[in-house]
């Protein structure tokens, strides 16, 4: 083993999170630029900083769960009849999360709520906040299972830790009044303290018609809103637009995706 071989072995055994390579690489550097011993220790550091932050926002993004995420220059501002893009560029430099406020985007399926939300996300992730996105229905299946009061308890705070919580499609799937009661304890526990982003198509006065018959409901809507910043968009679905000026296929183009042959059953 050489003696830079060596060197990096012991780096690596001082708790260095660097890779080999990134370390051997250094040190290369290192001699060519013939640095300083202060020069070596502060570069050295800054080396080890950047490997630290990139496994963090590794860590942090897996946990997330946000799935694919779109640049937000991708969004066409053009197609919306309204939509506030300027209060949309301003919620991205993300000052609502440093004052625990909401944010709610609202309007009909496939006008970009749920892209829109996931860029919100990965901007926090990137500024280096805890983030999550789940859906309503996915959220409420997840707390519903739980067999016992300490492990409902347990998964309760773990969507109430994140510094952002998005949560997806309310107003999508009626729900019972056990439900309602499971959203309003995660939004009284992250009041005035951490952000939650929503995306639903109804209005504040409609989420009654979501939990029919729940006596939270006035109080959850009044906790949510009381620090919100509401973006409605009104469009049609951008989906069904592109699904609809997408030519057809020639039937006989090679490149027209051929179905999947039948399995013969034995």
């Amino acid at each position: 083993m050489s003696d830079e071989d060596e060197l990096v072995a012991l780096l690596r055994t001082l708790g260095i999170r660097a890779t080999a390579d990134a370390l051997r690489a250094f040190l290369k550097h290192a001699v060519h630029s013939r640095l300083g011993p202060v020069e070596t220790i502060e570069q050295l550091a800054a080396v080890e900083q950047r490997e630290r932050e990139r496994r963090n926002l590794e860590r942090r993004t897996r946990s997330a769960q946000l799935g694919a995420v779109a640049a937000v220059d991708r969004f066409d501002w053009s197609h919306p009849r309204k939509i506030d893009r300027a209060l949309v560029e301003a919620l991205l430099r993300l000052d609502f999360v440093e004052h625990g406020e909401n944010v709610l985007l609202r309007g009909p399926s496939g006008v970009g709520k749920t892209m829109l939300a996931r860029c919100l996300g990965q901007a926090a992730l990137e500024h280096g906040c805890t983030v999550r996105f789940s859906t309503l229905s996915a959220f409420l299946t997840d707390l519903l299972r739980q067999e016992s009061a300490p492990a409902l308890e347990r998964r309760l705070r773990r969507y109430a830790a994140p510094d952002v919580l998005l949560l997806d499609e309310v107003g999508y799937l009626p729900c019972d009044s056990k439900a309602a009661d499971l959203l309003y304890a995660l939004v009284d526990r992250r009041h005035e303290q951490r952000s939650t982003i929503v995306t639903t198509n109804l209005s504040f006065k409609q989420w009654g018609s979501v939990f029919p018959g729940a006596a939270c409901v006035v109080a959850l809507v009044d906790r949510f809103a009381q620090h919100c910043h509401v973006v409605d968009i009104d469009a049609d679905s951008w989906r069904q637009k592109h699904a609809l000026t997408r030519e057809p296929r020639d039937p006989n183009d090679p490149n027209r995706p051929r179905p999947r042959p039948k399995r013969r059953r034995s």
